[in-house]
């Protein structure tokens, strides 16, 4: 059920909650309320339902919310979720916290848990779900099948795929569910594996390399494995998302913002986060305005300089934009070599330097209707041509740099293409017209 509007304005009864409100409309209702009713609601409703509704939030405020339970339903709640979800909590909690909490769960479900936190957040194994199903190849169709339904009944996610492992049990194969229902029912499994090589990854693969798999191949579903070849766990599409949006979390860096960041991290958290780029914004900042002047005469000889000028300015720091957010795009789901970053770069350039010429054609024109001034109108449009070209260049060049010095590519690139483009657009055009008009 879709919320109204008035349902943000008063508490809404549990019950109605409950019997009423998917769980993302419940998460989106929690966001409306202070803490105290947010911990409420999640301690009294169904256990099950509150799980759904606790996956629905941003890791920051699950963070916030999951202190405020009793050890009691902190552990139901765990119990709850699946492996993987618990996990990322799991992380969030003082070391002593967090044994107590293991201690209160059944003890294979606490191993399993011991051994996804003691994997890095960042690798295939700190991102995968163990809940899945795995079938011997000598099962015939028919076992399979009463298997996975016998699996989906003790609240194992749904699979996508059959994983298919050996008497050793070494991932030999990957069917999907379409394949198994598809076979006469008597028929082993190994009767329809291929011979194609299996696409897997292995417990230490990089997320951003999870994610380029992923998407390259189209899949729904990759296994992970250890070094044997035995099948640790398996990751989805859903357990990705955050990474997905990658290129929103860059957005973020680029101009200085934490991607942990939310509405509701604390203000003073985020004022702190963000005042040394702040401060780095300010000297950059003073950079170009230090250009400028040098020719403080000049603009005062020809007062439409100081018209003209952030025009020029701004072309090229919005073609770098584009480049540096096509660039950033890129390289969280692809791995760059040096001959593919040189090509991407020309590439941008290329892009630049035909957008500059026509902005130019179409700028210069516009300028000579106004003013009659051939000489301003040629200098305007020189200066749109090489700045933007400047622009692409720098835009495309920047996050690969940094990338190649081992940095955050996003990590506040915004602020240093703005320093160089402005710089370089005010230099330009004010040296221009100093030669040819002044």
């Amino acid at each position: 059920m879709a919320m109204s509007q008035e349902n943000t304005t008063h508490y809404v009864p549990i019950e109605e909650l409950e019997s009423q409100y998917h769980p993302e409309d419940i998460a989106a209702y929690i966001l409306t309320v202070p803490i105290d009713e947010q911990v409420h609601i999640l301690e009294q409703l169904p256990i099950e339902l509150a799980a759904e509704v606790f996956v629905e939030l941003d890791e920051y405020l699950k963070a916030k919310i999951f202190v405020f339970f009793s050890n009691t339903r902190a552990t139901l709640l765990l119990h709850a979720l699946s492996p993987d979800d618990a996990t990322d909590i799991l992380r969030t909690l003082e070391p002593s916290t967090r044994r107590v909490l293991l201690q209160s769960l059944p003890t294979e479900e606490a191993r399993e848990l011991r051994k996804l936190i003691s994997f890095s957040e960042d690798t295939a194994a700190g991102l995968m779900n163990t809940e899945i199903v795995i079938l011997n190849k000598n099962l015939t169709a028919g076992e399979a099948m009463h298997h996975i339904l016998t699996a989906m009944q003790e609240e194992k996610e749904i699979p996508y795929y059959a994983y298919i492992v050996d008497d050793a049990d070494i991932l030999c194969g990957v069917l999907s569910l379409r394949d198994v229902l598809l076979m006469k029912a008597h028929a082993p499994l190994s009767t329809k594996l291929s011979d194609k090589p299996l696409i897997t990854l292995s417990s230490d693969t990089p997320d951003k390399e999870v994610v380029r798999l992923m998407d390259h191949y189209n899949f729904k579903a990759l296994p992970v494995i250890d070094g044997e070849g035995k099948v640790l766990g398996v990751i989805t599409y859903q357990d990705i998302e955050h990474l997905q949006d990658e290129g929103h979390d860059m957005m973020l860096g680029m101009v200085g913002v934490s991607t942990d960041e939310t509405v509701d991290t604390p203000w003073l958290t985020s004022t702190k986060a963000r005042l040394p780029w702040l401060f780095v914004n300010v000297f950059t900042s003073s950079c170009a305005a230090y250009i400028v002047s040098f020719f403080e005469n000049d603009i005062a000889r020809l007062a439409i300089l100081a018209v003209l000028m952030p025009i020029v300015a701004n072309q090229s720091g919005n073609t770098g934009q584009q480049s540096l957010a096509v660039i950033l795009r890129q390289l969280a789901t692809e791995r760059f070599n040096l001959n593919r970053a040189l090509f991407t770069i020309a590439r941008e350039c290329k892009i630049g330097l035909l957008a500059g010429i026509i902005i130019a054609i179409f700028a210069s024109l516009s300028l000579f209707l106004l003013t009659d001034d051939r000489a301003l109108s040629f200098v305007f449009g020189a200066s749109l041509i090489l700045d933007m070209f400047i622009g692409a260049l720098i835009g495309a060049s920047i996050p690969l740099i940094l990338r190649q010095l081992g940095r955050d590519p996003a990590h506040a690139s915004s602020i240093f293409l703005t320093m160089i483009t402005d710089s370089a657009g005010f230099f330009i055009f004010l040296g221009l017209a100093s030669i040819i008009l002044l």
